[in-house]
């Protein structure tokens, strides 16, 4: 899928995840309009632009992504210091942590 319109909204998406708070692939993937899509979200987020908040995005277990600038170690670092805990690449309380748009 090399669809222009659907990265833009994943931009826009990802760019509204307020500080200290998480979404998945999955509910960008969802909130965009390709339900079944987290995995190009995934390839979206690995070449997108670097100016927005990569590290808030997660897989749905709640899980540090490997492909994430740095490794699971940077994106749990740099969650770490936006105040998310994590415990062995794990958001813990990730139900609580999790973010949806009110609005979308």
């Amino acid at each position: 899928m090399n669809d222009p319109s659907f990265r833009e909204k994943v931009y826009a998406i990802v760019a509204q995840i307020p500080r200290g708070r998480v979404m998945t692939y999955g509910d960008i993937a969802a909130l965009a309009g390709q339900a079944h899509a987290a995995r190009i979200v995934g390839g979206i987020a690995h070449f997108g632009p670097t100016d927005l908040p990569w590290q808030r995005v997660v897989n749905r277990f709640g899980d540090m992504a490997s492909g994430y600038y740095g490794g699971k170690i940077g994106q749990q670092r740099d969650l770490e210091n936006e105040g998310v805990p994590i415990e062995n690449f794990r958001i813990v309380d990730f139900k609580e942590r999790r973010w949806l748009p009110n609005d979308l």
